[in-house]
């Protein structure tokens, strides 16, 4: 049986983190000096609490913009509803999940702890590698 590709095999492992209570400036500054557009928000045990985003960061410049303040803690504004994946789960039902929702990445868990970051560009960067069509059933569409 061939093993399939799976999101352990594509994920990155080196985080870029935050915790809830830093000031969201520094964080805003760490997606521009880092080139990143999300930080995962874990608290001092290592569990993950939230996901800052660019997005949520436009909030920041909006209250700058409207109320003349630029200010916070990353818990004000990190979304904490999160969606996660498993590590083992298979690259084919990931890219699914990327087409249904507007998601760029998911934290990656395994046996309920944080091991990574998976991204809408790894799926392309599977997609590229030659390895998604060395399993039998995924052919290009014509």
């Amino acid at each position: 049986m061939i093993h399939p590709l799976r999101v352990r095999d594509f994920m990155t492992t080196k985080l870029h983190t935050t915790e809830p209570d830093a000031d969201i400036m520094s964080a805003v500054k760490i997606l521009v000096d880092q080139n990143i557009s999300g930080l995962l928000v874990i608290d001092n045990h290592g569990a993950l609490k939230g996901i800052l985003t660019e997005r949520d960061c436009i909030g920041v410049a909006l209250d700058a913009g409207y109320f003349d303040e630029a200010g916070g803690r990353v818990s004000n504004y990190m979304s904490s509803d999160i969606e996660t994946v498993d590590v083992d789960l298979s690259l084919l039902d990931l890219a699914e999940q990327f087409v249904r929702r507007s998601f760029r990445r998911y934290p990656v868990t395994e046996d309920n702890k944080l091991v990574g970051v998976i991204a809408r560009r790894d799926v392309l960067k599977a997609l590229t590698s030659g390895a998604w069509f060395s399993i039998p059933g995924n052919t290009p569409r014509r």
